[in-house]
């Protein structure tokens, strides 16, 4: 188990959003960085709220210190929070399990529709070698001959310009 202290460094009610905004501190000595839920249980002591209705944001870990910077909100209730926070958050925060699951159960379903389905058929093209041993394929490289021999539209206009001249 890690051993950790939390330090509330700065509590902020919002009441239009239904939510208090704190910025804490985790000290975590000879331990790695705690995951979000270890913190989410940590702060739900703390601050005496479920831990479902904490969202934790941000966690930055020092760079040679046994200590963790973060930002969490706990929200009044489980539903302000999914209506207000973005998705990743969410997920990041483990809130929205639930309907990835319903949504990997239609993928499966939708899977062996579209084995049923004939496979489009391919144009064969040609391809040829360099002495290289790279492959090309033969009507592009035609394509490019043809363009070469034919005159743009600029030569064209050009051309005709001049015969009118004389």
């Amino acid at each position: 188990m890690i051993i950790m202290e939390i330090e509330i460094d700065s509590k902020r009610n919002n009441p239009l959003l239904n939510r208090t905004e704190v910025y804490f501190t985790v000290k975590h000595s000879g331990e790695k960085t705690p995951n979000r839920e270890l913190i989410k249980s940590e702060l739900a002591d703390k601050l005496n709220a479920k831990k479902e209705n904490i969202v934790v944001n941000v966690i930055d870990p020092s760079f040679g210190l046994n200590e963790t910077t973060g930002y969490a909100k706990i929200y009044s209730s489980t539903k302000d929070s999914k209506d207000i926070e973005a998705e990743h958050i969410l997920k990041r925060n483990k809130l929205v399990g639930e309907k990835k699951e319903a949504k990997k159960g239609e993928a499966e379903v939708k899977a062996p529709a579209e084995q049923e389905k004939p496979p489009a058929e391919e144009k064969p093209t040609e391809e040829k070698t360099s002495d290289v041993g790279q492959e090309t394929k033969e009507p592009a490289a035609e394509k490019k001959e043809e363009k070469s021999d034919d005159k743009s539209d600029v030569d064209k206009k050009q051309d005709s310009s001049e015969d009118k001249k004389e």
